[in-house]
Formats: structure tokens, sequence, C-alpha cells
């Protein structure tokens, strides 16, 4: 009897664990935590600019292909990346001490900030454009 006993205890102490689990599970899904964070497209990569430096007025961007993150060059020169942090977005502004490395349709960035860390994007065609215009941001910066 006791052996049933113990079972049962067990199935009700399984049963309250699932419960919890599904109930943290909806609660998740319904504060939107988690998710895939990518930007989808031009306009989302502008708004984020926004959000992170007010008045940034991008007008070149290139997404990298899996949407990780993004670059934007704003009309008075400056250069924005972004990069997913979770399920948010990190942004530094490109300055002449930013190490860029060109391989084929990859380009990796390293910003003056270490903690930020480098990034790779993919960006196709535009990485060997945009590569030359960072080189040009640090030879600006240098001179």
């Amino acid at each position: 009897m006791r052996v049933s006993g113990l079972r049962m205890e067990q199935l009700l102490q399984l049963g309250g664990s699932l419960v919890a689990i599904l109930v943290l599970a909806w609660l998740a899904y319904k504060l939107g935590l988690g998710g895939d964070a990518r930007i989808r497209s031009e306009e989302q990569a502008r708004e984020l600019a926004e959000e992170a430096i007010c008045g940034f007025d991008a007008v070149d961007v290139a997404i990298d292909r899996a949407g990780m993150g993004a670059l934007l060059r704003a009309r008075d020169g400056r250069v924005l990346l972004l990069r997913r942090h979770g399920t948010h977005f990190a942004s530094r502004l490109l300055d002449g001490h930013a190490h860029t490395r060109l391989d084929q349709g990859f380009l990796t960035l390293a910003t003056s900030d270490r903690t930020f860390g480098s990034v790779t994007f993919d960006l196709g065609q535009q990485a060997g454009e945009w590569a030359a215009s960072l080189r040009r941001l640090e030879q600006r910066a240098n001179a």
C-alpha cells in the first residue's frame, strides 16, 4: 500500500511541475520574451538606429543576410553598427579605430569598445563597398 501511496505523491508532484512549466511558458509568450530578434527590413534598421541615436538620419543601409545586424551611414558621414544582443539590438558608432577585415562577402568589424566585441556580417556584394568606405573613415580619423 505504501508503494502505491508513494507513486501517487510522485505523480502529483510531476503533474504540478508540468502545470508550473506550462504556466511559465505561457507567461513568457504573453510578455514577448525569447523570440528570434532579426532585422528584416531597411525600415526596421532605420527605426533601430533612431532609437539608438536620436536624429540619426540613415541614407545607406546594409543588412546582414541572416538579419543579425546592420550597418547604417548617416547623411553627415557617421556609421552606426547594429548587432543582435539577446532579444534586442546593441549599437555603436564606428570611429577611426574600427578594424575591418573583408573575406569575400563577409565583413568583420571590431570597434574601439572591446566589450562590444567583433561582429561578422554576410553582406554579399555590398561587403567590398562597405569595407572600402570604412577604411576611408579610418584614414580621415587618422589624418
